[in-house]
């Protein structure tokens, strides 16, 4: 599987997901400069977690403007996956990769804890690897992770099976119908907001992430 993290000023999750990806591939991704504008020949494209600017005027909203993103949503218009994770699911929606919003959350606070999810999906390249109705934890580290979406999306993403995980009674941010991650109607884009990439290691506290990232493997190489 070829793949690669892109890097924007404000990243602080990219180191994270390439030895992630490092480790359920044997290949290190490559790390492309958010000021690049082209991306190599690639299976996987990842926009990783963090404060891309700061989060400024409105969180992803400057990243998603960034030279590379042009590249980023051309790869994921000719059926490549796009692993968006925490800011990274932000800039995903504030390109147009992902419907809905992430505002603040509704406590109004930053949370930076393990949550408990559930799988509602199996089908895509990112979950094969869990089986449905398993519960997982994932941390998350989030000040803006309140996903938001009128009811008629919602009832597409529910109708069409786009909800690939949910907050199992454990909602840390107030997201409507507890979504803690949906998928593009081709299935090749995941949004999520939880962190895997910290859920990989037996070093880092748990390793419900891994799957994530073997079933990428599996399925993409």
């Amino acid at each position: 599987m070829k793949s690669a993290v892109i890097v924007f000023p404000g990243s602080n999750c990219d180191r994270d997901a390439a030895v992630a990806l490092h480790q359920a591939s044997g290949k290190p991704p490559a790390m492309v400069w958010h000021g690049d504008s082209d991306l190599p020949d690639l299976d996987l494209v990842v926009l990783p977690g963090g404060f891309s600017y700061g989060d400024y005027l409105r969180v992803g909203a400057i990243a998603a403007l960034s030279p590379i993103m042009a590249a980023v949503v051309r790869h994921a218009e000719r059926g490549g996956a796009v692993f968006a994770i925490c800011n990274g699911f932000q800039m995903a929606c504030e390109a147009g990769l992902l419907p809905g919003v992430l505002m603040n959350n509704a406590a109004g606070k930053y949370v930076c804890r393990h949550v408990a999810m559930r799988v509602e999906d199996t089908q895509s390249p990112f979950t094969v690897g869990y089986q449905a109705a398993q519960r997982i934890s994932i941390p998350v580290a989030h000040h803006d992770g309140n996903y938001f979406a009128d009811d008629a999306t919602l009832d597409r993403l529910e109708g069409e099976g786009l909800v690939a995980f949910r907050y199992d009674n454990d909602n840390p941010n107030g997201s409507r119908r507890d979504i803690a991650g949906i998928l593009s109607a081709n299935r090749r884009v995941l949004g999520m907001m939880p962190h895997p990439e910290r859920a990989a290691d037996p070093d880092l506290g748990g390793t419900d992430g891994a799957a994530m990232f073997r079933s990428l493997v599996e399925t993409l190489a």
